[in-house]
C-alpha cells in the first residue's frame, strides 16, 4: 500500500512485509506465528457473534417488554 500511494519502490517496504508475515523469526517461527493470528481471528469471529447475539436478545426483550405494556 505504502509502495502504491507513497510510491516506495519494493525494496524500501520489504521489511514491512517480512513483519507482517513473520518472515523475521525463520521457518518454525513463522508457522506458529500464523498459527496464532489464525487463532486470533477466530477470538474475533467467537466474541463478535456472541456480542451480536446479546445485542439481537436485547432487541427482542425491549420490543416484547413495550408492546405488552
Amino acid at each position: 500500500m505504502s509502495k502504491d500511494l507513497l510510491g516506495y519502490s519494493r525494496d524500501q517496504v520489504h521489511w514491512l512485509m517480512s513483519l507482517h508475515e513473520g518472515e523475521w523469526l525463520g521457518g518454525n517461527g513463522e508457522l506458529i506465528y500464523v498459527f496464532f493470528n489464525s487463532l486470533g481471528v477466530l477470538w474475533m469471529l467467537i466474541t463478535g457473534f456472541q456480542m451480536f447475539s446479546k445485542t439481537i436478545s436485547f432487541t427482542k426483550k425491549v420490543t416484547n417488554g413495550e408492546s405488552k405494556g
